[in-house]
Order: structure tokens, then C-alpha cells, then sequence
């Protein structure tokens, strides 16, 4: 089993650059130049300029920013909400685990992009509402997941003397069910990582996520779909990064996976 090193590295230059890219190239991404309109990538412009001569690369950095912000943060809240809606099911049981088996089935009845859509609608879209638009509907498959473990643990032997002999359920619970379930955590944060910012982008795409002033991957892309047919470059480098990350975060979701697999074979 190979640990996916180019994964990690390549993961790390993206979100490195992403938010530090700024220090190293000093190309604005907001400022106009009429004589530089849909200039091909070249050494003054590594991935060429935009239909209002705008850098692309300045503009795909700080687009990342908003992009991995969203996922991440989108990730972490959908994670923590999943992780303790399943253990509460699968700790309490009885009328607490039908309660959240109604509710997840509740959530999961609508398709989730149109549930984003519909959410998306009713509010004007920024960072902070994205997050949590996104958080609350991409929470359903890490319960679920968690619920079916936390099911398993609560009927271990040690968990049954430890609730006979009155310890606290929350140090039960931090203390016992956390370690066991913090791998099932770190392989459904990553996946929600890349799911949150093709999210993200899809409805920036759509035009009803980032809207300008704020610029994001999905942004740069809907920008660029006008022009697709005499400058890709607009679109394929935004394109680019989110098939990067995505990609890099599923080889990373698949080690984990088989780690924790073969780790529990033992």
C-alpha cells in the first residue's frame, strides 16, 4: 500500500500558493488593461488574460482562496454535524436513532444540488452563507456512516460495563468512541473537502454562488464560458485546479480507507 506522496505535495503547492501565491507574483487580479484583452498564456501572462485583460493566474489564486475556504470550512462543519448526529443515534438508540434515521431519510429525499439551489435562492450569496448552505446539506452521509459504527461499539462488552458502572456519557463518548471513529472522520472530511467545492463551483458557474467583486474557481469558469471557443485558457486553468484538488483528495480519501481496512484486519 503506497502513501500517495504526489497527492500530499501537490495538494500542499495548490493551497500554498492558493493563499500565499500573492508574496511570490505581484500581478493584480482585479485591474483592467484594454490593451492586454485575451492575451494567450505567455511569460508576462502564465495563463494568459481574461476577456477585460485581467491576469488569469492572479485571479485563479485569489479565486482559490474562496474555494478551498468553502471546502474546507464546509467539510469541518458538515463532518462535526454528521459525527454527532451518528453518535448520538447509535449511543442513545430507541426513539433518538428513529428520530435521526427520519430526519436523514428527510434530507436525503431531495437530490442535494437541487436542495443547494433551492436554499441558494432565498439568500444572497457570500462565503459565510455558502459554508453554510453547503454544511447542511452534505451531512447525511457521514451520519449514516457513523450511526452504523457507533451502533457496533455501543454493543462492545467495555462500553455495556462502563455505562453499568454510571461513568459520564460524554467522557464515554470522547474517551471511547472518538478514537475509534476519528478514521471514518478524516475519510469522509476529505471527501466532503472535494465535494463541497465542486459545489461551490457549480453554483458559482451557474451564477448564483461568489458574485463578483469576490472571485472564485467556479466564477472564473462561468467568466470564461462565453469565450471557451477562442480562449480556453480562461476556463481550462480554473478547470484545472478544481480537478486537481478533487482528484488529489480522493487518492488521499482511497489511502485512508485502505489503511483503516487493513489496519482493522489485524
Amino acid at each position: 500500500m503506497k502513501v500517495p506522496y504526489i497527492s500530499i505535495v501537490l495538494l500542499f503547492i495548490i493551497f500554498f500558493f492558493s493563499f500565499f501565491g500573492g508574496f511570490f507574483y505581484h500581478q493584480s487580479a482585479y485591474a483592467l488593461n484594454p490593451s492586454d484583452i485575451l492575451l494567450s498564456p505567455s511569460f508576462s501572462h502564465l495563463f494568459g488574460t481574461d476577456r477585460l485583460g485581467r491576469d488569469v493566474l492572479a485571479r485563479v489564486l485569489e479565486g482559490g482562496k474562496v474555494s478551498l475556504t468553502i471546502g474546507v470550512l464546509s467539510a469541518v462543519l458538515s463532518s462535526l454535524l454528521g459525527l454527532m448526529i451518528g453518535v448520538m443515534a447509535g449511543f442513545f438508540k430507541g426513539k433518538v436513532d428513529k428520530a435521526t434515521v427520519v430526519m436523514i431519510d428527510l434530507f436525503l429525499t431531495f437530490p442535494t444540488f437541487f436542495l443547494l439551489l433551492a436554499l441558494i435562492s432565498y439568500m444572497n450569496a457570500s462565503v459565510w452563507i455558502l459554508v453554510f448552505i453547503i454544511s447542511i446539506t452534505g451531512w447525511m452521509g457521514m451520519a449514516r456512516m457513523i450511526r452504523s459504527e457507533s451502533f457496533a461499539i455501543s454493543n462492545k462488552p467495555f462500553i455495556k460495563v462502563l455505562k453499568l458502572a454510571k461513568v459520564s456519557r460524554l467522557k464515554i463518548i470522547l474517551k471511547y468512541f472518538t478514537p475509534i471513529l476519528a478514521p471514518i472522520f478524516f475519510i469522509s472530511f476529505t471527501f466532503g473537502v472535494g465535494g463541497a467545492i465542486l459545489a461551490e463551483s457549480g453554483l458559482s458557474f451557474l451564477g448564483i454562488g461568489i458574485m463578483p467583486p469576490q472571485i472564485s474557481w467556479g466564477s472564473i469558469l462561468s467568466g470564461g464560458k462565453g469565450i471557451v471557443d477562442i480562449a480556453p485558457w480562461v476556463s481550462f486553468f480554473p478547470g484545472l485546479m478544481i480537478f486537481l484538488v478533487v482528484f488529489c483528495l480522493v487518492n488521499i480519501s482511497d489511502f485512508l480507507q485502505k489503511f483503516t481496512n487493513q489496519k482493522d484486519s489485524f
